[in-house]
């Protein structure tokens, strides 16, 4: 659990006010204004920079440096707040879909909430980079429209649960419950392996109100009511100012990625 000085300055981090009751509505808010404002980057990687899993740590990445991060964090985190502002939280761990089969155990750590005095269950996600802007209802086996598109749970083998957008399987869900220190072997595998897409470019993304703005090695992207434009950085300082004004990052230096 994080403290109330904690709590205040996590909220002021993402620009949202406590809510008086974590409903519905406000699960809905948070979960928006933390994809709107702490971006999903695996800049660290590419930094030299360990990643650690710790609360304190977490908390510190996100709302005293005002960076992101990727699943192991993003959720890591959020979960925190969630917990602290009166949820029960279920980390759960995923394996993503990609390339025709499924990737390793945790490879994408996810969050099942439950809201005080609530039975219904929502999946929250804000690690995920484009993915719904609200959480999901976990139990539903309905269709779910949100501004990112429309979503689908739907029951795999072993009780497991797949994610699906717009018709394609996004990860699979074991809805065990986890602790966020099992994450930690995959999370150093994340960051250290060839065969990990994270350790092979840099990525640095956000919501907007009309699409999502990322910049992704030397190509700053903007989606914007479904038109999407690239601008090419020429220059470093070029590529530091879009950190800085797109996503409020301050860097020392640019993220390089191995050359492929």
């Amino acid at each position: 659990m994080i403290d109330e000085k904690a709590v205040t300055a996590y909220l002021d981090r993402i620009g949202a006010r406590r809510p008086e009751v974590l409903d519905e509505a406000a699960l809905r808010a948070l979960h928006r204004a933390h994809l709107m404002t702490v971006p999903f980057e695996n800049l660290s990687i590419h930094l030299d920079e360990p990643i650690s899993l710790a609360a304190a740590d977490l908390v510190g990445k996100i709302v005293t440096r005002r960076r992101g991060g990727f699943c192991y964090e993003l959720n890591g985190a959020f979960a925190l707040l969630l917990e602290a502002l009166g949820a029960q939280v279920v980390r759960v761990a995923a394996r993503v879909h990609g390339d025709g089969h499924l990737g390793p155990p945790f490879d994408h750590l996810a969050l099942v909430v439950r809201l005080p005095g609530e039975d219904d269950r929502w999946l929250a996600d804000v690690g995920f980079g484009s993915h719904s802007t609200y959480p999901l209802r976990f139990d539903s086996r309905q269709q779910q429209d949100d501004p990112a598109g429309r979503f689908g749970l739907t029951d795999a083998e072993a009780g497991d649960v797949d994610v699906v957008k717009d018709g394609q399987p996004q990860y699979r869900i074991e809805p065990r419950e986890r602790r966020l220190a099992d994450f930690v072997p995959t999370c150093w595998w994340q960051q250290t392996s060839p065969a990990s897409h994270f350790t092979r470019s840099t990525i640095c993304s956000r919501l907007t109100d009309d699409g999502r703005i990322s910049l992704s090695g030397r190509t700053l992207i903007r989606t914007s009511n479904g038109t999407r434009t690239e601008q090419h950085l020429p220059t470093d300082d070029a590529i530091l100012a879009a950190y800085r004004d797109n996503f409020g990052i301050t860097l020392p230096r640019v993220p390089t990625a191995p050359p492929t």
